[in-house]
């Protein structure tokens, strides 16, 4: 298990913008050991392409039609050719990646609080 981050002040935490979107699309990357590109659609904030390192325990098939949580104000990043546009966020347990899901269903691009 990780040890704790510094604390940071509220006004930090507020700056992160974590959002519900549904999962359109997934695939595996071709040449990567890790990494899944996932279409995700975010209601009116329109779709994103987010990049997440959980092929090891998940298959895209998995996660297509599911809504989970993402950052959407993250700073793209290029990973293997390809531009992420968001986070997903994930619990580590033990070593292994497990997803979060929403208790009820929300709307697209809910906002995370």
């Amino acid at each position: 298990m990780n040890g704790p981050k510094p604390i940071i002040k509220f006004e930090d935490f507020a700056k992160i913008d974590m959002r519900i979107g549904r999962v359109v699309s997934a695939e595996e990357i071709i040449g990567s050991d890790k990494l899944i590109k996932m279409e995700v659609d975010f209601g009116n904030m329109g779709k994103r392409q987010i990049l997440a390192g959980i092929k090891s325990w998940y298959k895209p098939d998995d996660l297509v039609g599911k809504k989970l949580p993402f950052v959407v104000n993250i700073e793209p990043r290029k990973m293997m050719g390809f531009e992420s546009q968001g986070m997903l966020l994930a619990a580590d347990s033990d070593g292994s990646a497990v997803i979060l899901f929403p208790e009820k269903d929300v709307e697209n691009g809910t906002l995370i609080r």
